[in-house]
């Protein structure tokens, strides 16, 4: 496994990262989720993420308990807050208050004394940023919070708050978390710029476009009957991914990666991994198979000939 700064800061990161949404605590048991978060621990991954919104505070709850027997300063723990967790008015956003609450409560479902990397789920237009930025600068000095970072937040925000950081005199995100992979793009025109000039590094969710890129799902065919798109329960967020004219799309690069000697999944995660600015990709891995493909990603260097036949196959 190899491992990358996070941004232009301090902290390293495994180049494959390990998610849980939609997994662990959710449609797949304590037991199975437990040994996969482990057998990917043990092969090199440094870099968890999860949120208080993923499955209701489960899989908190799940993947902190799996990672509690290993030494804490082996690992980079990350969670978010944005999402409702209630009906009530402050049970959700970026306020001061719902920060200071949820936070201490996915302290509570991780086991933890502390989270390496707390994210703002979203961006909230109901509420100030100085006051957003204050709740994470308090969470810092008390020790509480590593780092903080952002998820799907566009340029332009990310811009505004790291210059109001700046005249706060406080700490500056260190991460964005944005869907990106082959089929979705849309952060190489302005995010990835504007991360790299502000320090920021992407930690990339979906690389494999919910399994879309590994080749799975064939056109004009049915979806495997034990794939994430056969689970009512999942597969509502692949509808704008899993399009016949993607299938056709993903089936021409099954001869590049071939080629090269590596799986599918591989050759997706590693053409994300070839822009600099992504510290890390973030799996989600239903299978100790699975997992174990995944982090071969990890370190293949695609070149600039195999680049272009990728850029074709995409059209």
């Amino acid at each position: 496994m190899n491992y990358r700064k996070l941004g232009r800061w301090g902290v390293r990161v495994s180049e494959v990262g390990l998610g849980s949404w939609l997994t662990y605590g959710g449609v797949m048991d304590e037991e199975q989720s437990t040994a996969i978060i482990r057998y990917c621990y043990e092969n090199g991954v440094n870099f968890f993420d999860t949120a208080n919104v993923y499955a209701a505070g489960r899989s908190e709850e799940v993947v902190g308990k799996a990672l509690k027997p290993f030494p804490r300063d082996t690992y980079v723990l990350a969670t978010k807050v944005y999402f409702p967790m209630g009906d009530k008015p402050n049970q959700s956003g970026l306020s001061r208050k719902h920060i200071f609450e949820q936070f201490h409560l996915s302290l509570q479902r991780l086991r933890h004394d502390y989270v390496d990397l707390y994210q703002c789920h979203r961006p909230d237009p109901e509420t100030p940023l100085e006051e957003t930025i204050r709740a994470m600068d308090d969470l810092i000095r008390q020790g509480k919070v590593l780092y903080w970072g952002v998820s799907e937040w566009s340029a332009t925000q990310i811009t505004n708050v790291v210059r109001l950081c700046e005249q706060m005199n406080a700490p500056k995100p260190v991460s964005n978390q944005p869907l990106y992979h082959m089929l979705a793009r849309s952060i190489e025109r302005e995010v990835i710029p504007v991360s790299e000039q502000e320090g920021l590094g992407q930690v990339v969710f979906s690389p494999l476009a919910q399994g879309v890129l590994t080749g799975k799902y064939k056109p004009g065919q049915p979806p495997p009957s034990d794939s994430r798109a056969a689970d009512s329960r999942q597969n509502m967020f692949m509808q704008n991914t899993i399009r016949e004219a993607n299938l056709e799309r993903v089936q021409k690069l099954q001869p590049i990666a071939q080629q090269l000697g590596i799986s599918m999944a591989q050759l997706a995660l590693a053409w994300c991994l070839r822009q600099h600015n992504v510290s890390s990709v973030i799996i989600g891995a239903r299978t100790i198979d699975q997992a174990k493909d995944n982090l071969g990603a990890s370190g293949v260097q695609l070149s600039e000939s195999v680049l272009t036949a990728i850029e074709e196959a995409l059209e």
